[in-house]
């Protein structure tokens, strides 16, 4: 996804890969629910990569994002 964009690679040496980070916790959590609801309780769940969007002013100011 990101193999060409140097800036990326920065960001994940300076602040970690938080997609990844961010992926692995979702995975959890539905494995969590599934364990406690029953896998039947739960709708299919794609587990492809949601459309990337740019983060609101919330978002960002959580994350101390620049403005765009």
């Amino acid at each position: 996804m990101f193999q060409d964009a140097p800036i990326y690679h920065q960001l994940v040496a300076e602040r970690g890969d938080v997609p990844a980070r961010v992926r692995d916790a979702a995975t959890s959590i539905l494995r969590e629910l599934e364990h406690v609801m029953g896998a039947t309780a739960l709708p299919a769940l794609s587990t492809s990569p949601l459309p990337m969007r740019q983060p609101d002013a919330a978002a960002r100011a959580a994350l101390q994002l620049p403005r765009p």
